[in-house]
Formats: structure tokens, C-alpha cells, sequence
């Protein structure tokens, strides 16, 4: 079993439109007999709207704790208050107690160790829910954090595992992970222990800024690495700094796809364009690039130093 993560330094380059994309091609493909996906955008989880997902599964995923005071045995002796460094208790003074602010709470549980009287509580949160849907394409695995709500990376991580127990059982050699933006925790849970990552990029001077990070990150945990330039044709020389870039990076660029108003159609539809309309201009670039992730998944990633005569 091998994991695939598309992954971009940004948001709004297309990246799960182009995941969508790969999933549709993966699933047709005769050669490649079922793919699992894995949402690990958890903070804005929306793949399931254009894979035809259906819920079949949900469970609860815990959070951290926060304190809370039990008014019936606080003395009012404010050491809590003391100690704490958020501001996260006040003083009640016509009750002669003190309360906790949950929303200023980190629950790092001082004023629990420190009470002498043992009026606070530690009480468990719940941070968010992680979902299994089935899709025309395969299994889905994905989650929602709740507003307001850590450990993003940790819930990206349970969605994983739950998508790679799933390709396990079933024997599917594939898990293709869409990944949050950016370079943070959530982002590196979701390019940990990947076969392969797709950068999917855009010309823009952000693009290429955000490019560079999360090439930084991905060359850090030593993961083979594309990069594809989506909506590569409304800036040439954007395009062409980003390919420049890539080469002297020695990482392979695949081809660029076009902007292509088919892809807003499809996703109006609920589909990717490669289902949608699989004879444009996007979709047969797409079906391009899935011929090359395929090739590396198989052959393992070359750069693009090795795969000059």
C-alpha cells in the first residue's frame, strides 16, 4: 500500500479540485484496482462535495480539557486566580468565589494542581467528529473541527490511520490524502509517512513564495516530491519562474493545467472536471498529470536531474 498526498503552500490553488480529479482517474484506471481517500483539510473539509459521498460513519473525537470551579467548594482564597497565566478566572465578589472563562482557558491544569481544596475540575472537550462516507470513487475518510478547536494535527492523524486501516482490510493499494495549506502541524500530519506528495501550485508571486515552503517542508521528512502549476496559463512568466525554480531545485514539474471554466462548472455539478467534461482542456491535462503520479508511485519520484539523457 502506498500513500499519495496532494498538498499546496497556499490556499484556493485548486488543490482539491485536482485531488477530486486524480480520484475520479484512479478509480477508472484498469490498472489500478481501488484508491481510499482521506481529507486532512479538517478545518474546511469539502472533498465530499464533489466525490458523491454518503455517510455511513462518525465518531467523536476528544479534545483537551478545561477547568471549572465547583462554587459549593471554592473558599474564595484566589490562589487559582494567581496562578494562572491566560486571565482565565475571575472573581465573583457578591458570591465571595471565583469562576473559570472557558473561552480563555488552555487547560493547563495549574489552578487544578494548586487548589488546596480540590474545587476544580478538569473537563473534558469535545474537539471535533471524524466521518467514513462511501464515493463513487472509493472510501472517504474526513472529520470536522469544531470552531475554536486545536489539535488539528491530531485529528488529521485519526483520519489518516482510519483511511489506511480501511486500504489494509480491503487490500486497496492506494490512499490518496487531500491536504490542508500551508506548512503547519495539520500539514506535515498529513504529508507524514507519504510514498509520494503532488504540490499543486499557481503563478502568482504568493504561489510561488508558498511554493518554496512547503518544497522546504516536504525535502525535510524526505518525501519524493512533483509539482504541478494549476491555472498555468493566465501568467506565462509566472509559470515559467515556478518551473526555473522547480529545476534548480532538481524537482520535476508534470504538466500545467489550464484555467479551464469547466472545472467551476463540474464543481457546480458536484463532479471533476475529469467526469464532468473529460475532453477539455483541464481534464485532459489532469489525465496527463495522473499518468505521471502513477509512473513515480510505481518507479518511485526521479528529479528532474535524473531524467536528463
Amino acid at each position: 500500500m502506498k500513500q499519495l498526498v496532494i498538498l499546496s503552500g497556499k490556499g484556493g490553488t485548486g488543490k482539491t479540485a485536482v485531488t477530486a480529479a486524480l480520484a475520479q482517474l484512479a478509480h477508472q484506471d484498469p490498472t489500478m484496482p481501488g484508491v481510499v481517500l482521506a481529507d486532512a483539510d479538517v478545518d474546511a473539509a469539502n472533498l465530499e462535495l464533489l466525490v458523491g459521498s454518503h455517510l455511513e460513519e462518525e465518531g467523536p473525537f476528544p479534545g483537551g480539557t478545561i477547568a471549572e470551579i465547583v462554587p459549593d467548594l471554592c473558599t474564595g482564597c484566589g490562589i487559582c486566580q494567581a496562578v494562572c497565566r491566560f486571565d482565565a478566572i475571575r472573581e465573583i465578589p457578591e458570591e465571595g468565589v471565583f469562576e473559570v472563562i472557558p473561552v480563555a482557558c488552555e487547560g493547563c491544569a495549574s489552578c487544578f494542581y494548586q487548589c488546596p481544596e480540590g474545587a476544580i475540575q478538569r473537563i473534558p472537550q469535545l474537539a471535533g467528529h471524524w466521518f467514513r462516507s462511501s464515493s463513487r470513487y472509493g472510501p472517504l475518510f474526513h472529520a470536522r473541527l469544531r470552531p475554536a478547536q486545536e489539535n488539528s494535527g491530531k485529528l488529521v492523524t485519526l483520519v489518516k490511520e482510519k483511511a489506511r486501516e480501511a486500504a489494509l482490510e480491503r487490500n486497496i493499494p492506494l490512499v490518496m490524502v487531500d491536504g490542508p495549506p500551508g506548512i503547519g502541524c495539520p500539514a506535515i500530519a498529513a504529508a507524514t509517512d507519504s510514498d509520494l506528495a503532488l504540490i499543486v501550485t499557481e503563478p502568482t508571486v504568493a504561489g510561488i513564495h508558498d511554493l518554496e515552503r512547503i518544497v522546504g517542508m516536504t525535502r525535510h521528512f524526505r518525501i519524493p516530491t512533483l509539482v504541478s502549476v494549476n491555472k498555468g496559463d493566465l501568467h506565462h512568466r509566472g509559470r515559467e519562474e515556478i518551473e526555473d525554480r522547480c529545476r534548480a531545485l532538481g524537482l520535476r514539474t508534470l504538466d500545467w493545467i489550464p484555467f479551464d471554466e469547466a472545472v467551476t462548472e463540474g464543481m457546480v455539478a458536484g463532479k471533476p472536471v475529469t467526469e464532468y467534461q473529460p475532453d477539455s482542456g483541464a481534464g485532459l491535462a489532469m489525465a496527463r498529470v495522473w499518468g505521471e503520479v502513477r509512473e513515480a508511485l510505481r518507479n518511485g519520484a526521479t528529479t528532474e536531474k535524473e531524467r536528463r539523457p
